[in-house]
Order: C-alpha cells, then sequence, then structure tokens
C-alpha cells in the first residue's frame, strides 16, 4: 500500500522561558493549521538533558558536564511543503546550537 504524505507532525524540544517565541515562529510560518483552526499546537513539559562537548557552545550549562533543563515539546503539524521553511525559521529562534526535532510523517484518513 502506498501513501501520498501531505502533512508531517514536529516535534521539538525548547526551554521553558523560549516556548511562546519558538511556537509563534513555527505557526507565523503557517504550521499548526487543522482545518479551520490555527495556531494549533500541543505542549509537554519534560526534563531534557544533554552534555555539551569541548567545541560546543552551551545555551544553558557547562561544557563536559551533564545539564538537565525544564523544557516542553512543543508538536504541530505541518504541511509537507511548508516544512523546510518552519525548521528554518526554528532554527533561527530557537537558543539551542543543536535543537532536538524530530519530524513523523502522517496518514491521511483518505488514504486508508
Amino acid at each position: 500500500m502506498l501513501f501520498d504524505v501531505k502533512k508531517v507532525k514536529i516535534f521539538v524540544m525548547v526551554p521553558v522561558e523560549n516556548v511562546q517565541q519558538v511556537r509563534d515562529a513555527i505557526c507565523d510560518e503557517g504550521a499548526g493549521i487543522i482545518g479551520n483552526y490555527s495556531y494549533c499546537t500541543i505542549c509537554t513539559k519534560c526534563i531534557g538533558t544533554f552534555k555539551p562537548s569541548d567545541k560546543a557552545n552551551p545555551y544553558i550549562g557547562e561544557k563536559n558536564k551533564i545539564e538537565y533543563v525544564d523544557e516542553e515539546k512543543i508538536e504541530v503539524i505541518c504541511d509537507i511543503d511548508l516544512v523546510k521553511k518552519v525548521l528554518s525559521r526554528i532554527r533561527e529562534v530557537h537558543p539551542y546550537e543543536e535543537p532536538g526535532i524530530e519530524i513523523i510523517p502522517l496518514i491521511d484518513e483518505e488514504s486508508l
């Protein structure tokens, strides 16, 4: 069975204090539209961990030390044609040098 992927779900982990700025950027680029509704996102509180290397330039924490950060995972649906533009915008406004981003293809109900 072949599926024509028209939408994806983008997940991005963000420090709590930067959530609104990243959410605005995502939605201003056209993601987060479901039917007649815009700005559709969901956030889950989480704790992110990371250990910056000697070559890193960490926004939070210190090189070679494990860091635990209160974060939120923003989830948003995005048209496949907008994904690269949305990802570019996320990277522009996200405070992390390497933001945690996941992209999952979605199957449209009409394809089933």
